[in-house]
């Protein structure tokens, strides 16, 4: 474990109490997934969290919770069905493993979630930090979270320096963030709002750019505060690779609305969503199309849509087919497993924003 500097010993006396008693007065208690400790909630809103704003996950929580008000009624969805809630989102691994999950937590574990963070890491998609995050706010197990906001709080009052790049290093933080967790017998108690109360720090505080420190709780026995160098931290040296790919989408359309659409494989750039064909060449996609149809006014290439991913940025070509209906026919049988769509039907299935964004463009 990397030793704590002076002003970091110092942090540990009373940490925990502050910022409980910072949550109680200060903290978020608003928000749906609050003031709760059914773990069903916690769980789908911390998943939901992952690399998601709390004002785009608000309506999608709540989309989600009246189809599918228990985990048992998650299991029961098909995969159709949970994409078409989670479309939107992004990454969508989450709502694979979402589901997954629920079905794991049913078979395996009689509808009930497991009330320790070690077992609930076992389940698809719940890592340490969210196993921890269900642990302790629902169950008030000792165990400390590591989101990106907590990182960014527990480095900054530690005055940890150390790159996160590293896994040890990594691991070394989390010793520190458990050392700081309530102790004594009313710990359990506390865990819930201690665990509230990390996560709104970073939320409304200590945020990267211009920290508010002067309405900060531990503000007292934070090392970078004193240092007046907060924004330094965390130390994180690697950055990520971004690539870049063309993609071309034939956009096949009946009179009535319908549209062509298939389901994506796995793996691959937006898996289990339907979508439309995908080509990685405007030579590819006008080999799909067969020559000498009949009422042929050939396709209209649209403006070029720019998507950014995680460590990607997509520039998609959509193409509408301009050919008559019997030779939109004809194109569709030939293009392998998928399926026409009516208006009703695809907004409601699981698309790629993009896609979504020009069907209802």
């Amino acid at each position: 474990m990397t030793p704590l500097n002076q002003a970091a010993a110092a942090a540990q006396q009373g940490f925990a109490t502050e910022v409980v008693r910072w949550q109680a007065q200060h903290g978020r208690n608003h928000l749906p997934w609050q003031n709760t400790r059914d773990p069903y909630r916690v769980w789908l809103s911390e998943i939901m969290l992952q690399q998601t704003q709390v004002a785009t996950v608000l309506g999608y929580f709540d989309r989600f919770l009246a189809r599918c008000p228990t985990v048992a009624a998650l299991a029961d969805a098909s995969s159709d069905e949970v994409m078409g809630l989670w479309s939107g989102l992004g990454y969508y691994s989450r709502a694979r493993n979402l589901h997954r999950c629920a079905q794991l937590v049913v078979q395996e574990h009689g509808g009930a979630f497991p009330r320790d963070a070690a077992t609930l890491a076992t389940l698809p998609g719940i890592g340490r930090s969210t196993a921890a995050a269900v642990a302790s706010l629902c169950f008030g197990e000792r165990v400390a979270i590591m989101d990106a906001n907590v990182k960014r709080v527990l480095t900054r009052v530690l005055g940890f320096d150390a790159d996160l790049a590293s896994a040890a290093n990594e691991r070394a933080l989390w010793n520190h963030a458990t050392e700081l967790l309530p102790a004594g017998h009313d710990a359990p108690t506390q865990m819930a709002r201690y665990t509230q109360g990390m996560m709104d720090l970073g939320a409304t505080l200590c945020s990267p750019k211009n920290p508010v420190c002067p309405r900060c709780p531990v503000r007292g026995s934070c090392a970078a505060a004193a240092a007046g160098d907060a924004e330094r931290y965390p130390v994180r040296t690697r950055k990520l690779k971004r690539s870049s790919q063309s993609l071309w989408l034939l956009w096949l359309r009946r009179s009535d609305g319908s549209v062509w659409l298939s389901k994506r494989p796995s793996p691959g750039v937006w898996a289990g969503l339907q979508c439309f064909p995908m080509f990685e060449s405007e030579d590819a996609l006008r080999a799909a199309l067969p020559a000498g149809l009949p009422g042929e006014r050939g396709l209209q290439f649209l403006p070029v849509v720019a998507h950014v991913l995680t460590h990607k940025d997509l520039f998609l070509h959509p193409a509408q087919v301009e050919y008559a209906s019997t030779a939109i026919e004809f194109i569709a049988s030939g293009l392998g497993e998928g399926a026409w769509f009516t208006p009703a039907e695809w907004k409601a299935a699981g698309l790629p924003a993009p896609v979504r964004r020009l069907l209802e463009s």
